[in-house]
């Protein structure tokens, strides 16, 4: 009994020593490297330096603009140094996110161009672009509450794409990501992709006004309308909408609507062009009127897609990091708009029209949306006669002398 004793107590303490050396034994903290300089590297600033041009390519946005960014979001971003290692700063903080979205490169890629970690740099963007979707969205993504706030993107409507009443272009997007491990079909569209869906209202100037991004990337046009906070707000009345009134230069009273394509349901609040089989000519003239007032939430998803360069390729995050992403995108989209910045919104990018009103395409068609699919087409129950009759009475207004533009007969 003793000798086993001997031999069980000879053991533990073997083990015991065993343990002491594997918890010496640790990974370490930080690559020597990386230690050497941290956040941008020496070509990163001296572009901001010497290079205006390449710093606006790099960030899609001018110094000017970075800096009032900075300024914005520095509270929220801003971390204390401490005894082990100092805190990343705020402009790299600010750098390496909008690299991120500006140019779609991995995390392993952006660590050793600004020598932060992975690790580190996975969790930065996702902080950086959660705080950019907080501080920017109550002025630069707000959905008009007001009754005058409404008249003035009709207003908009009007005066840039001669139509009237208008409240907002609606379209969605399919995102594409790469499905996480274990997720089943959750996530899965109609193209076997898993992806979640984005749906938006867009004004006159191809800013975003309304914006709701899901996950159900089985759902259709049609369904996610149904179920989305748009229509519950709509049907209830509550974003103080305005009444119907006369359509300029008419006594022919008419609601304020939102515009959509073949795949939304017609209602009286929202208008989509007649089906495309065996059209008259009124009816061409009607949708000719229709998609040219709608192209601008093709031209707002076109911009977003070319200029955030993570929605060329399939975007390698879970879905919930997925949508924080998409936000901050669509924030800064508004924010860089709002302010005219030629960086983000150079000439060209977008649709133009010329002189004689002829379509011209925008560079954006040209490399296409990338990681955003279009929605699929769904078979749309029956629209109520109201829906149908107001449709009709504004297809008769744009063949009258009071609706009718100069141009509109060569196009069709």
């Amino acid at each position: 009994m003793d000798v086993n004793r001997l031999a069980l107590l000879i053991c533990s303490v073997i083990c015991a020593e065993k343990s002491k050396t594997r918890r010496k034994t640790r990974r370490i903290w930080v690559r020597s490297w990386m230690e050497k300089q941290r956040g941008r590297c020496t070509l990163q600033r001296e572009i901001k330096i010497e290079d205006e041009e390449g710093f606006r390519r790099m960030f899609k946005m001018t110094q000017e603009d970075f800096n009032d960014l900075l300024a914005k979001v520095e509270p929220h971003i801003s971390r204390r140094n401490t005894k082990l290692r100092l805190a990343v700063s705020v402009k790299d903080r600010l750098a390496v996110t909008l690299c991120f979205l500006a140019t779609g490169e991995t995390y392993k890629s952006l660590s050793f161009q600004f020598r932060i970690g992975a690790s580190t740099v996975s969790m930065i963007v996702i902080e950086t672009c959660d705080v950019l979707h907080h501080v920017l969205k109550d002025d630069y993504l707000k959905t008009p509450r007001t009754e005058e706030d409404w008249r003035q993107i009709a207003k908009g409507f009007q005066e840039k794409w001669q139509f009237p009443q208008c409240l907002g272009s609606l379209d969605g997007k399919h995102i594409c990501f790469q499905p996480p491990a274990h997720s089943g079909s959750t996530c899965r569209n109609y193209k076997c992709r898993f992806s979640v869906l984005m749906m938006a209202a867009v004004d006159a100037n191809c800013n975003f006004i309304y914006v709701n991004v899901s996950t159900q990337g089985r759902a259709s046009d049609a369904g996610l309308f149904d179920n989305a906070d748009l229509r519950r707000v709509l049907d209830s009345e509550l974003l103080n909408v305005p009444p119907a009134e006369s359509l300029p230069n008419s006594n022919v009273r008419f609601p304020f609507v939102f515009l959509g394509d073949e795949a939304c349901p017609l209602r009286p609040d929202l208008i989509k062009p007649f089906p495309h089989k065996q059209l008259e000519f009124d009816q061409q003239i009607f949708n000719y009127r229709l998609s040219r007032a709608r192209r601008v939430v093709d031209n707002a998803f076109g911009i977003l897609a070319n200029q955030w360069r993570v929605f060329r390729s399939t975007i390698f995050l879970s879905p919930d990091k997925v949508i924080k992403v998409t936000m901050a995108a669509v924030c800064l989209h508004n924010y860089l708009g709002q302010r005219g910045s030629e960086a983000y919104l150079p000439s060209g990018l977008a649709d133009w029209e010329t002189a004689d009103k002829e379509f011209v395409a925008g560079e954006w068609r040209r490399e296409r949306l990338g990681a955003l699919q279009p929605w699929r087409g769904a078979r749309m129950r029956n629209a109520s006669n109201h829906a149908k009759n107001l449709r009709n009475v504004l297809k008769d207004y744009f063949m009258s002398t009071a609706g009718a533009v100069p141009w509109q007969d060569k196009y069709v």
